[in-house]
């Protein structure tokens, strides 16, 4: 398959793909972490370019239901929102047979943008060998339902809160956004093995 990752510098999702034996291209504004098949520009100037499956992770600063309260304090916020849901709503609407979204909870007025299209599944790493939580939302079109494929909640459970939900504790630094958003290799990995 054809395969486009949008909104991906790290690689990650792309090479579990790539090693499927898939010509995969990932695509960011960012240039790639590792060496590979990598578009550094605007994804939406090769989103036609006759791929199979595209797999999506938009920004999600202005989307996700943890910084809703901040739109309240900074009316600048608005504005951007709008426009992270039209940027949402393109991969929703792109002429690709099989597409997938991800990003965390959504708010309201984020769902309410890309015409309150329900996610198709929550997931969480525990599912995919990594004990830590961070639920993630999927919007599937042309594919199954992910499956579990390493289940570790149990031992997960056993952690203590900041080591479980690590990526909340993160200090401020100038590569915090970059750390939390990186794909979890356990899941690039199952949805490699699942969808390709």
């Amino acid at each position: 398959m054809k395969i486009l990752i949008a909104c991906e510098y790290s690689g990650v999702m792309r090479d579990a793909f790539t090693k499927k034996g898939h010509d995969v291209m990932s695509c960011d504004l960012l240039p790639s972490d590792k060496p590979g098949k990598h578009y550094q520009g605007d994804v939406m100037d090769i989103i036609n370019d006759g791929w199979d499956m595209l797999i999506a992770h938009p920004p999600c600063t202005y989307m996700s239901n943890s910084g809703v309260c901040h739109l309240h304090k900074d009316p600048a916020r608005w504005v951007e929102l709008f426009k992270a849901g039209e940027f949402f709503k393109g991969f929703l609407d792109a002429d690709i047979p099989k597409i997938v979204i991800e990003n965390p909870i959504m708010h309201k007025y984020g769902k309410q943008l890309i015409g309150n299209i329900k996610q198709s599944q929550v997931i969480q790493p525990w599912m995919h060998g990594h004990a830590e939580q961070k639920a993630t939302c999927l919007w599937i079109k042309g594919l199954p339902l992910l499956t579990e494929s390493n289940n570790v909640k149990e031992e997960m459970m056993l952690l203590p809160k900041n080591k479980r939900q690590r990526l909340h504790y993160f200090p401020p630094s100038p590569d915090r956004w970059k750390l939390r958003s990186t794909t979890y290799a356990g899941i690039a990995n199952a949805m490699a093995e699942q969808w390709g």
